[in-house]
C-alpha cells in the first residue's frame, strides 16, 4: 500500500463551502451581509453596467495584445532560424585571399579532407558533418576531387551534388563549403595546424593520410598524431577505424591539452603548428565509426540516422536524371514516372578479389541477379500493392555480350556514350546520375562489399519505403539462399 495516500474523508478533501452545500443540501445559500439582497437602485445599476463594459473592453484589449505578442515572437522566431542557418552568417563577407581572414572571431569551425573514390568520400563527409553535431562547430566542406575519373577533371561542389540548405535545415546546423570562405583563385598557401588520425589507426604508413585536396585549397599543413586511444577497435586487431567521440573530445580544450605531442614540420614553409583550436581539422575521417567498423552498412548507423539519410539530391541533378531515366523508359510528356527496380552491379576492380576463380563463376550471373528480381517484385506487391515491371541496370561493366545478355531480359540502362552525357554536363555526371537512379528505385538490387550499393541501399529504404536485396559474389553459388 503507497504510504503517501492521504487517509483523509473525502468531505476534507473539499473547500468548505463544497463541504457546506453537501452537507445541508436543502439550505440555500444565505450570505453574510444580508442587507445585499435587497435590489441595487437604478444608479447603483448603470454603475455596475457601466464597469461591467469595461471589464469587457479590457480583457478583449489584452486577448488581442496577448495574441498580436505570441504571432510577432513566432515570426521573429522563424526569422532567427533563418538567420541562424544562412551559411553567410558564419563568415565575414566574400572569400578572401586567406581563408582566416573570412573566419568569424566569436565562431568555431570543423573540416576534414577526402582521399579515395567518390562514394567513401560521401561517407567521409558524412562523418565530417556528424562529427560536427558532436563539438557544435561550424563544419566547412570541401569540393569532391577527381580520383575515380581523372586528375585533368576539375572538382565538383559539395553543393552541385547535394541538396544543402535542406541538409542545413534538417541537422539544425548552418554548412559551409570552402569556395565560400577561401577564394578559389587565391595563390596564397595558408598556414594550419591539423590533427592526424592515420598513424594512430594503422600501422604500415607512418604519415598523415595525403590528400590533393591540400594543394587544391593552397593549405600547408603541420600534423599532429591523435593518441593510440582514438582507435575503434583494440590495437592488435588489423582495423583502421577509430571512435567518433573519441576525435569528438580533442575538440575541447582539456583533451586537447592533455594530449598535445610534437607537431610535424608543414612541407613546404616547416612550420609546427598545434592543431588549430578555432578550425578543427582531421587528415582522414572515412574509417570512423560509434560501436563497430564501416556502419554504413548498419541500420544503427549513427552518421546515416543523423547525417547522410538527410543527404538529399540538388533538385537540378534530380531533374537531369529524371529527364535520363523517361528516355530509358520510353515515356511520354503527358506521363508520370512509372515505379522501377534499380541495380548496381559492379565488377570493374572487382576482379582482383576474385583470384584464379574465372570472371563469370566469380560474379553473380544474371540468372541469379533475375531472381533478386522476382523477390523484389514479389514483396513490393504484397507490401505495396505495387506491380513494378520496369528495371534499370547500372554497372560499370564494359562487356558488349553482357549488356546484351541485359536487354534480353527486357531491362534497360542509360548510354552515356550515346547520350552525350559527358559532353553536356561533365564527367562527373555519369557517375552521379547512375547514384541518382540507384536511390530512386521502389526497391533496389546491390553488389556485395560495395560501398556505392550500401550507400543506394540506406537511401532506397529512408526515402522510398522500398525492398532492397544485397547480391553476394566471389564464387559459384555464392548467393543461393
Amino acid at each position: 500500500m503507497d504510504s503517501r495516500r492521504d487517509n483523509s474523508s473525502s468531505d476534507e478533501l473539499l473547500p468548505p463551502s463544497v463541504r457546506y452545500f453537501d452537507k445541508e443540501p436543502d439550505r440555500p445559500f444565505s450570505p453574510i451581509f444580508r442587507r445585499l439582497h435587497s435590489a441595487p437602485s437604478a444608479g447603483r445599476r448603470w454603475v455596475l453596467g457601466v464597469c461591467a463594459f469595461l471589464s469587457v473592453i479590457s480583457l478583449a484589449t489584452l486577448g488581442l495584445l496577448a495574441l498580436y505578442t505570441a504571432k510577432s515572437d513566432q515570426v521573429t522566431d522563424i526569422h532567427d532560424e533563418v538567420d541562424i542557418l544562412d551559411p553567410h552568417q558564419y563568415v565575414i563577407g566574400h572569400p578572401t585571399e586567406n581563408f582566416r581572414d573570412n573566419l568569424r572571431n566569436d565562431t568555431k569551425y570543423i573540416t576534414s579532407w577526402i582521399s579515395a573514390g567518390w562514394t567513401n568520400d560521401v561517407m567521409t563527409y558524412g562523418n565530417l558533418l556528424y562529427l560536427a553535431l558532436l563539438t557544435d562547430r561550424v563544419p566547412i566542406i570541401p569540393k569532391f576531387i577527381p580520383s575515380h575519373i581523372g586528375s585533368q577533371v576539375a572538382p565538383i561542389s559539395f553543393g552541385e551534388i547535394f541538396d544543402v540548405p535542406r541538409l542545413s535545415k534538417a541537422l539544425g546546423k548552418p554548412i559551409l563549403e570552402w569556395h565560400q570562405v577561401k577564394d578559389v583563385d587565391s595563390k596564397s598557401l595558408d598556414d594550419l595546424g591539423c590533427w592526424s588520425i592515420w598513424e594512430a589507426v594503422q600501422f604500415t604508413e607512418h604519415s598523415p593520410r595525403f590528400s590533393f585536396l591540400s594543394q587544391w585549397l593552397k593549405l600547408d599543413i603541420s600534423y599532429t598524431p591523435t593518441p593510440d586511444w582514438v582507435k575503434l577497435t583494440p590495437p592488435d586487431v588489423g582495423d583502421k577505424h577509430s571512435s567518433f567521440w573519441s576525435l569528438a573530445s580533442l575538440a575541447f580544450p582539456e583533451a586537447r591539452e592533455s594530449n598535445l605531442r610534437d607537431p610535424y614540420p608543414s612541407p613546404e614553409h616547416q612550420l609546427s603548428l598545434p592543431p588549430d583550436e578555432q578550425l578543427l581539422c582531421y587528415d582522414y575521417l572515412y574509417y570512423v565509426g560509434a560501436h563497430k567498423p564501416f556502419e554504413y552498412d548498419l541500420d544503427y548507423s549513427p552518421a546515416w540516422r543523423f547525417v547522410g539519410q538527410h543527404m538529399r539530391w540538388s533538385s537540378r541533378l534530380t531533374d537531369i536524371t529524371d529527364t535520363y531515366v523517361r528516355r530509358a523508359l520510353n515515356i511520354t510528356d503527358n506521363e508520370d514516372t512509372p515505379p522501377f527496380i534499380s541495380i548496381h552491379m559492379r565488377h570493374g576492380d572487382f576482379k582482383t578479389y576474385c583470384n584464379d576463380i574465372p570472371l563469370d563463376q566469380c560474379y553473380a550471373s544474371l540468372p541469379v541477379i533475375a531472381r533478386r528480381v522476382t523477390e523484389i517484385q514479389q514483396e513490393l506487391l504484397e507490401r505495396k500493392g505495387l506491380d513494378v515491371k520496369h528495371i534499370i541496370m547500372t554497372s560499370d561493366e564494359k562487356d558488349p555480350g553482357w549488356w546484351s545478355d541485359v536487354a534480353s531480359l527486357g531491362w534497360t540502362w542509360i548510354d552515356y556514350a550515346a547520350e552525350n552525357t559527358e559532353e553536356l554536363y561533365g564527367k562527373w555526371y555519369p557517375v552521379l546520375i547512375d547514384a541518382v537512379i540507384q536511390s530512386s528505385g521502389a526497391g533496389f538490387i546491390g553488389t556485395d562489399q560495395s560501398t556505392m550499393s550500401i550507400l543506394a541501399r540506406r537511401r532506397v529504404e529512408s526515402w522510398q519505403d522500398g525492398a532492397t536485396r544485397i547480391v553476394k559474389w566471389g564464387h559459384p553459388g555464392a548467393d543461393d539462399h
